[in-house]
């Protein structure tokens, strides 16, 4: 509404009601905010817990793997690797936090085959493979969880930045029209009261 709104019985009603819708909107809005930050929090102590995870599963993985490319040579290694399927199970869904879309990774995890000759390999390239399979899902996880929080990151940015405003700016503003307005009628009314006490007393005269 605008601030220099008539001073009326009908514009101070609707002055109160998009007081109350306002004060109802930062309610909401800081509702929302502190559901988004828990599990903003959840999603964060995830990561730390599988990047401490993945940090171990690639050193792990990469000494395996420069075990094998010392007991079977580098290029032979990279031959191997080159068989090995590509990954092709994993679907994205996505499900909604307070608005906010998310995403949901649907990883489909499967026995190991082994896609090359077993009797040409070592325990070296197995041991090499099984390491990096362990990284593939961590990755795939961390992934998940770190796009999440972003995405909620986001949100809580643009959700703090619309209850700021309500609360600083357009909920006072209704507070003060709507203490303009009231006091502008009860002024009305005063004159209007002595107005008639006036006419009264020249009436008894």
């Amino acid at each position: 509404m605008n601030p220099n709104t008539f001073p009326t019985k009908g514009n101070l009603i609707l002055a109160k009601n998009s007081l109350a819708l306002a004060s109802q909107g930062y309610e909401l809005m800081d509702k929302k905010r502190n559901i988004l930050l828990r599990e903003l929090m959840g999603l964060i102590d995830q990561a730390k817990d599988i990047q401490s995870e993945i940090d171990s599963a690639f050193t792990a993985a990469y000494e395996a793997l420069q075990h094998a490319n010392i007991e079977l040579g580098i290029h032979f290694v990279e031959e191997m690797a080159a068989s090995v399927p590509v990954e092709n199970s994993i679907k994205i869904k996505t499900r909604s936090i307070m608005g906010t879309e998310i995403p949901l990774v649907r990883h489909k995890a499967s026995p190991m085959k082994l896609s090359y000759a077993y009797y040409s390999t070592g325990e070296a390239l197995d041991e090499a493979r099984l390491h990096f399979e362990k990284v593939k899902n961590l990755t795939i996880k961390l992934s998940m969880v770190e796009n999440s929080a972003y995405r909620l990151a986001s949100s809580i940015r643009k959700t703090q930045k619309r209850a700021n405003a309500l609360k600083n700016i357009t909920i006072p503003a209704y507070e003060a029209l709507v203490s303009n307005i009231t006091n502008a009628l009860e002024e009305k009314d005063r004159e209007e009261f002595t107005r008639l006490k006036v006419i009264k007393r020249e009436k008894n005269r």
